[in-house]
């Protein structure tokens, strides 16, 4: 068991989902896009919840971690604190899920977060 984290768009008229991006426990990730969920109004626990990203979203994305800011997150099944090898294996998943996304918007799709544990 642990933290696993997806990507993904689909169009308006279509339940497919296109995968954009795949994580294993990047804890930090997953609390940015917690806090994301939680001002844009939700409430119920953060697990198996999709959370819609928007290009403004992704342009805050890419700045906090531009910024190596993402938030320190804990959890039962996350693992160790994901900055820890974050250079070695999350930045460059993260700056091209960035891309994806942006390109999958401007081409009609939505994009998603999704994360099980």
């Amino acid at each position: 068991m642990g933290l696993d984290m997806f990507a993904f768009s689909r169009s308006e008229d279509s339940d497919e989902r296109n995968e954009l991006a795949y994580w294993r426990k990047h804890n930090r990730l997953h609390g940015w896009m917690e806090n994301l969920y939680r001002e844009k109004g939700g409430t119920d626990e953060f697990n198996c919840v999709e959370v819609e990203l928007t290009l403004e979203d992704l342009d805050r994305l890419e700045n906090t971690i531009n910024d190596e800011d993402l938030p320190e997150t804990h959890g039962f099944f996350f693992g160790t604190d994901s900055y820890e090898e974050y250079e070695e294996w999350y930045k460059e998943t993260d700056v091209e899920f960035i891309k994806k996304a942006r390109a999958a918007i401007l081409n009609g799709e939505k994009v998603f977060y999704d994360s099980w544990w």
